[in-house]
């Protein structure tokens, strides 16, 4: 089942896709909650995040640095499927 919104095409709603060829965000996720919909870029063009498990210490900093700068600034922003910060922690940390 696929989903074409603003001629991009989505495997569904909340499920995150990569954007190679957009020149700023990494991703793109169709968010849906309730009856809203609304289209969701996140991340930067060409950065990793340390992944859901990182193993070294500079990985590990990485991600702590992360959540203590974006929850720091909106700590709604982890709840609220709408925000980039929701997915980007779900899919890049």
């Amino acid at each position: 089942m696929s989903i074409t919104y603003r001629g991009e095409v989505f495997a569904g709603v909340n499920k995150p896709k990569r954007t190679p060829n957009h020149p700023k965000k990494s991703h793109a996720v169709l968010a849906k909650e309730g009856n809203k919909v609304k289209l969701v870029r996140f991340g930067q063009q060409g950065v990793s995040g340390a992944g859901s498990n990182p193993k070294s210490d500079k990985e590990k900093k990485r991600k702590r640095s992360f959540y203590a700068r974006h929850s720091a600034q909106n700590p709604s922003g982890l709840r609220n499927k709408f925000s980039s910060l929701y997915w980007s922690a779900r899919t890049k940390w």
